[in-house]
């Protein structure tokens, strides 16, 4: 059987995860260190920055509404910062990447201070992105 490869259009702007289809990362709460199921989904970006040798790509990562904007803002660093960590001590070289955390800023849900929430809806806020940035 012949396969037939298709070439997806991207540009500077989106969102890797998405149009790839790969998975957001998330953290458990109040860490910063890659679970085991975020490192499969990396794994599928480095495939992808393997395939786009000239890509480069911002890190985005957010934090859910639990605990102080200050704290979360130095949360979502943290989280920044391991994710591309974990994609440097993987090949991809450190100038393809950047990185900035968002703290509590862009909430993906109703989950703000104040709103009770489930675990799992905390959970979607504690999320890492990758925002294409140059092709």
């Amino acid at each position: 059987i012949e396969l037939e490869k298709t070439v997806k259009p991207v540009q500077p702007g989106d969102d890797l995860a998405k149009a790839f289809g790969i998975k957001l990362i998330y953290f458990d709460l109040d860490k910063s260190n890659i679970r085991p199921d975020a490192a499969v989904e990396l794994a599928k970006i480095l495939d992808v920055m393997e395939q786009y040798p000239t890509m480069k790509i911002d890190v985005r990562s957010h934090t859910d509404c639990r605990q102080t904007a200050k704290y979360n803002a130095a949360l979502s660093d943290r989280r920044a910062k391991s994710t591309v960590a974990w994609l440097i001590k993987n090949n991809v070289a450190a100038e393809r990447l950047t990185s900035k955390g968002f703290g509590e800023s862009q909430l993906v849900n109703q989950c703000s201070d104040g709103v009770k929430c489930t675990e799992e809806e905390h959970q979607a806020n504690r999320r890492s992105e990758f925002i294409i940035i140059e092709m």
